[in-house]
């Protein structure tokens, strides 16, 4: 995909990206508060890896948050958008149950991963405090990833379409998000 985004008169690569990781964690956290509100009434046995997730991803949108007030940089244009986008989407996987949680969660986090290898390479070279940024959370996304990967078995229909369309909109929400 390449590591491309529009950037303001006096922005770095570095800063948009920071804008936008910080942007997707705000997401995530909108994502796990939702699924975590209702998996104590459709997946109970999902309450406690749901809570930890979100802690983690609180602690990622702090560190993110951290690097644009250092950067004396404003959030991410999409920011809210990701904070809404994330709720509906924790309703109604949440709705549907624990696979679906799981799923979004795969999916989710797959595409995140790759996205944060393919910055952390891009800037370690360039920017060391976002690039020790983005590094200090690879190992809790890859958590995410590989727990819920494990709850969801075999991967039925509905699995592989929520698979499907969240990988497609977090790939999209990124990419609006580098050129905002």
């Amino acid at each position: 995909m390449g590591l491309t985004a529009r950037l303001k008169q006096g922005e770095t690569l570095a800063d948009r990206v920071m804008k936008v990781d910080h942007a997707g964690e705000h997401g995530a956290i909108c994502v796990y508060t939702t699924q975590l509100w209702i998996a104590r009434w459709r997946a109970p046995e999902m309450v406690h890896e749901l809570g930890h997730f979100l802690e983690h991803e609180r602690q990622h949108r702090a560190i993110f948050a951290a690097q644009l007030d250092a950067r004396n940089k404003p959030r991410c244009r999409s920011y809210h958008l990701c904070g809404i986008g994330g709720a509906v989407l924790g309703l109604v996987t949440g709705l549907m149950g624990g696979a679906a949680i799981a799923a979004t969660t795969v999916a989710i986090e797959r595409v995140v991963l790759r996205h944060l290898e393919e910055q952390f390479a891009g800037l370690k070279h360039q920017d060391c405090d976002a690039a020790a940024a983005l590094q200090s959370i690879i190992a809790d996304e890859q958590e995410h990833h590989d727990a819920s990967h494990a709850r969801i078995g075999k991967r039925s229909v509905t699995v592989r379409v929520i698979d499907g369309i969240v990988s497609a909109s977090t790939e999209a929400v990124i990419w609006l998000g580098m050129r905002l």
